[in-house]
């Protein structure tokens, strides 16, 4: 099987667009775990909870930010491919 005939062989990783997404998702997951973490401690007063409560409740939020990252990865993408042709 000749270079040509490989598609994974002809393809490059296009700089430019990962440190975007690379950025984007840095500066869109500080707000987002920030936001879990400040969200868990502020339900926990506001439902009376203990400590243990508050971090249940920042672990349930900060899982649910990773989902957000990683469909914001996953989004990202595929409007700013990782790879181009060669």
């Amino acid at each position: 099987m000749n270079a040509q005939s490989s598609p994974a062989a002809s393809r490059q990783i296009y700089w430019p667009s990962v440190i975007t997404v690379i950025s984007a998702a840095i500066l869109i997951g500080a707000e987002v775990f920030g936001a879990a973490f400040a969200g868990g401690w502020a339900l926990a007063i506001l439902f009376g909870l203990d400590d243990f409560g508050a971090h249940i409740l920042q672990a349930i939020l900060f899982g649910l930010g990773v989902v957000i990252m990683v469909a914001f990865i996953r989004a990202a993408q595929r409007v700013e491919p990782f790879t181009r042709r060669a």
